[in-house]
């Protein structure tokens, strides 16, 4: 296992829920357990031990460069998950693409929520 779970620190959970409500489920987080400080993402059917995505409220949260990349099955995952996160309110949106400044097998979409937290869905070729 990569990691146990993600705690992304937002100004207004209001706000930016418009995004993560669409993308988690879309990537298979679809149980949503939330209160007035903060709202987790859990796959379904898992207790709650297993891993998650979470939104925290903190409203003197200013974003940095830190960039969070989810790693999509292939192109068309891609493809798919930057149109929900587009349809949604992904700000800084900038549409799939090859990025040759990585390797000529990586394929992304990057984007921000509301907030201005960066995000990423790739994608890595393995090489033939």
């Amino acid at each position: 296992m990569l990691y146990d779970h993600i705690d992304l620190r937002v100004s207004n959970l209001g706000e930016i829920r418009l995004l993560y409500d669409a993308l988690l489920p879309a990537i298979g987080f679809s149980e949503i357990v939330a209160d007035q400080d903060s709202v987790c993402y859990y796959r379904p059917g898992g207790d709650r031990s297993s891993p998650f995505f979470g939104l925290v409220l903190d409203p003197l949260h200013l974003p940095n460069g830190t960039r969070l990349a989810l790693r999509a099955t292939g192109r068309l995952e891609v493809d798919r998950l930057a149109e929900v996160a587009r349809s949604a309110g992904a700000k800084a949106f900038e549409p799939p693409h090859v990025c040759e400044e990585y390797t000529p097998f990586y394929y992304a979409t990057f984007f921000e929520d509301r907030d201005g937290n960066k995000l990423e869905i790739c994608y890595r070729e393995s090489p033939s």
